[in-house]
């Protein structure tokens, strides 16, 4: 039982909101800050405008937050955990957020064309989450006895008005703390260009923080991306994955994470999506308030968002709320990101400039791993939409595995693709990659890998989907195409090619070493 009096068992029995908003009410005589904030038993300051969210108070500098004498000196706080990701057209904008161990006064970003010449000085904001410590559970052994709540200190630019394909460098400092007297590393970041031309980008889900996190982070530098897709649960500062407010939690594993990136993060977007270890109550009525304060969802106000990069459309989604499995957040939306969707394949599928529709989100349509399976509310509400408007390839994560199917329609197989295989999704149907072997532990198949390499079995293989009521429908399987028990990164190489001709986008699997253990080639005409 929690120090409120809930019992796991309890907490089960209500919706991500209801646990929020009891939550808010057990707490609601605690002081939060020293120095006068009273209120919720956390607090988030500047993520206004989530779907399904309360409002939150307009961002304001965290210095306030503290008495001056309990303010560390600003020359003290270093700032740490660069991380960047795209605005809504990635030509233009870009986010650049990394976080203070303290509440710092004035903090900016200097930018500029070069190295040498970062004379542009952009203010940005700060986006405060504070928990209560006696509400956590700290990973590690050491138990969390100073301060009595937890503060965090996220800090955003937001740029606009920048060139398309241009290389920008950047330095981050606040008052006290000046990038040019301390030596700071100079991170730099590429803006999309405004012409159709080949690239390179990278995804995974499930990462966490290890040795082989940092090995497949890592991986993700020696491909070159323009950008990095993470398919959810990031760092597993909510050790259950349930979305309960019992459950076991330490927003501190969050700080370590961004440690733990921040050599490639800084340099590469990062474009995630919601997993369900980051369904935190405590912080929102749809638990992604934290989330959107660590984050940036491509300027769009929600956990799910679309961007475009040269030839290639991208769509995140938050599969909490159609999961059966997890139910906490299911339905949170009402119905709103499924409309949405619909909406944006519809208009995509429109434009000429976009050869390919790739989609990602967490909870996996097809897979066989013991763990997790398939999720039956992503095959009810999405896989539909799929076919309908011609998505090119599904990117998952939730099983800590590599899988790839065969292309399907209506979920059935529509052809055999081997690794080396080329498949033309206009015909053939979408192609289901699980990529969730980031750097968390392993999970396993019922029956044995199939990777290049490996013996090519497509024996069926018995398996189940989840179903409403939390209920496992068995079902025997014959679309899973390649399977590897290991970590693994995603790369995929977009190949775009003249009207008329075909446009490529090669999938490739690499395991934790570098070698590749898959492949696949998506082949379209060219609008």
């Amino acid at each position: 039982m929690t120090k409120q009096g809930m019992t796991p068992e309890q907490a089960a029995q209500l919706s991500m909101a209801e646990q929020h908003e009891w939550f808010r009410r057990a707490t609601s005589r605690r002081s939060m800050l020293r120095g006068g904030l009273v209120g919720a038993g956390t607090a988030i300051v500047g993520a206004a405008g989530l779907t399904g969210t309360a409002s939150a108070a307009p961002v304001r500098s965290a210095a306030s937050l503290l008495p001056t004498a309990d303010r560390p000196n600003g020359s003290t706080v270093v700032p740490f955990g660069r991380h960047i990701s795209y605005g809504a057209d990635p030509t233009r904008q870009m986010s650049l957020a990394w976080q203070a161990r303290a509440a710092v006064r004035n903090p900016f970003v200097r930018i500029g064309r070069s190295p040498q010449d970062l004379g542009q000085k952009l203010h940005a904001d700060v986006r405060v989450l504070s928990t209560l410590a006696s509400d956590t559970s700290p990973i590690d052994s050491v138990a969390l006895v100073s301060p009595t709540t937890i503060e965090q200190y996220y800090l955003r630019a937001e740029l606009d008005g920048l060139r398309p394909g241009e290389t920008y460098y950047y330095t981050v400092g606040h008052d006290g703390w000046d990038p040019r007297a301390n030596l700071a590393v100079v991170n730099s970041f590429t803006t999309a260009p405004s012409k159709r031309g080949a690239f390179s980008f990278t995804a995974f889900g499930d990462q966490g923080i290890s040795y082989d996190a940092v090995a497949t982070t890592h991986l993700i530098a020696g491909q070159h991306p323009a950008f990095h897709l993470h398919a959810g649960d990031v760092s597993y500062a909510e050790g259950t994955g349930h979305g309960l407010i019992t459950d076991s939690y330490d927003p501190k594993v969050w700080d370590s994470f961004f440690q733990q990136v921040e050599a490639v993060a800084a340099t590469v977007p990062w474009q995630v999506a919601a997993g369900n270890h980051e369904m935190e109550p405590w912080y929102s009525p749809d638990g992604n308030g934290g989330l959107a304060a660590r984050f940036d969802f491509a300027g769009q106000q929600q956990t799910y968002y679309s961007f475009s990069y040269g030839n290639v459309a991208v769509i995140t989604l938050d599969a909490n709320d159609v999961s059966y499995e997890i139910p906490a957040n299911n339905g949170y939306s009402g119905g709103k990101q499924t409309a949405w969707l619909k909406q944006e394949l519809a208009a995509l599928r429109k434009r000429s400039d976009i050869d390919f529709i790739v989609v990602q989100f967490h909870h996996c349509a097809y897979s066989t791993c013991s763990s997790h399976a398939s999720e039956g509310g992503v095959r009810q509400y999405w896989v539909p939409l799929f076919d309908a408007y011609g998505v090119d390839l599904v990117i998952n994560g939730h099983n800590h595995v590599y899988e790839r199917t065969d292309p399907l329609t209506g979920g059935s197989v529509t052809t055999a693709a081997p690794s080396g295989a080329t498949v033309t999704p206009a015909t053939q149907g979408t192609t289901y990659v699980v990529a969730g072997g980031a750097g968390n532990s392993l999970y396993s198949f019922p029956a044995k890998d199939s990777y290049d390499g490996a013996v090519d079995d497509v024996s069926p293989i018995a398996s189940f989907v989840n179903s409403p009521g939390q209920a496992k429908t068995a079902e025997s399987v014959a679309w899973s195409r390649v399977r590897y028990t290991g970590y693994c990164l995603l790369a995929i190489d977009s190949a775009p090619a003249t009207r008329g001709r075909t446009s490529k986008l090669t999938v490739r699997a690499i395991d934790g070493f570098g070698a590749e253990i898959d492949r696949v080639v998506l082949a379209r005409t060219a609008k």
